[in-house]
């Protein structure tokens, strides 16, 4: 089947949108015309390949994505509104789901990407009817941010009650507060943006949240600009005495990083582990057929893991063991949203 004019045009203009505005916008635009048309889907695959789309390696294919998979559970759209301002949300509440207080899980999606997106991309929603917790997806709006990064990087942003701190905190709160949720286990974690978003959360709410997950993000308060964010992406960050005592946290960073530098992991652990006393244990590993990495635990007095670090080695910018049908995932490993996930069951 040839493409039509219509269909081309599209796909050009996807084309040249790519990099401008993200796999995300590109991905929609095309769904909309190739849906429901899998004979067009192939044809559209090998025009696209012949025009020099440029698909990263750790991106999606957006025509892939048009497939996910079929779940069980409910995944609900809302909205959260404080004096802040509005965001829109996501909430997969998997069918295991018993009625009782469960876990809840707040993901900060990244650049580009959306709640939809991102939680094809981590496959945490198949984790979550495996081991039966809520997922909450906040979405950063393109009237914040053109390119829907959260806003890590505003001075305003890093505040308790402030900012978008303070629309996820009341979100994840509204939450809690319509559906059983565990306020024992409540977690935050986040990929690139999103990453340094959860490590704000965080760092400002010890109260809400009992533990953080951080995927190729930034240490907390590492600028206050956009030129300071820029620098921070390339390592040379502001170095911000975070109040109070760190949460625990779990950090994963490719060691090939070309938009945050790993650096940033670095000091994500050298934080939160810097009231430890204990020698950290470092523990090589190798996913069969993928990614090697270091693994580094840093442990508390009472032999509990306060903070752990995989450092993966050929890794660049992507959610480590993540699905292909998601942008910006890795899928050669290590799965970085299943350790995640166990990581905060362990924590007391």
């Amino acid at each position: 089947m040839k493409l039509n004019n219509k269909l081309l045009a599209q796909v050009r203009a996807a084309t040249r949108s790519f990099w401008g505005r993200g796999p995300a916008n590109a991905q929609k635009a095309i769904q909309r015309t190739l849906k429901n048309a899998s004979a067009m889907q192939s044809a559209a695959q090998r025009q696209m390949r012949s025009v020099g789309v440029g698909l990263p390696p750790t991106a999606t294919d957006p025509f892939e994505a048009e497939f996910g998979v079929n779940l069980p559970g409910k995944f609900i759209a809302g909205s959260h509104t404080t004096p802040a301002g509005s965001r829109d949300y996501k909430l997969y509440v998997p069918s295991s789901h018993t009625g009782k207080p469960a876990p809840l899980v707040v993901m900060l999606h990244g650049c580009t990407q959306d709640p939809d997106d991102f939680a094809t991309g981590t496959k945490m929603n198949e984790l979550a009817e495996e081991m039966a917790c809520l997922v909450l997806y906040p979405a950063q709006s393109k009237a914040a941010n053109p390119s829907r990064c959260w806003n890590w990087f505003n001075a305003v942003d890093q505040l308790r009650d402030q900012g978008e701190p303070s629309i996820i905190a009341g979100m994840t709160q509204a939450v809690m507060a319509l559906h059983p949720v565990d306020p024992d286990q409540v977690y935050v974690a986040g990929l690139s943006a999103g990453g340094a978003m959860a490590t704000i959360m965080g760092t400002l709410y010890p109260d809400l949240y009992a533990a953080v997950g951080v995927h190729s993000g930034l240490p907390f308060a590492s600028a206050n600009d956009l030129p300071s964010a820029m620098a921070a992406m390339k390592g040379d960050f502001l170095r911000s005495q975070a109040p109070g005592r760190p949460l625990p946290i779990i950090v994963f960073h490719g060691d090939q990083d070309t938009t945050v530098h790993p650096a940033n992991g670095d000091e994500l652990i050298a934080q939160g582990a810097q009231h430890l006393n204990e020698q950290p244990a470092v523990e090589p590993g190798r996913v069969p057929d993928g990614h090697a990495y270091t693994r580094t635990l840093h442990r508390r007095d009472d032999g509990a893991v306060h903070a752990e670090y995989w450092l993966i080695h050929g890794a660049g910018h992507a959610w480590s063991g993540g699905n292909a049908r998601g942008s910006y995932t890795d899928g050669r490993g290590p799965d970085a949203s299943r350790e995640m996930l166990r990581f905060f069951r362990t924590v007391r």
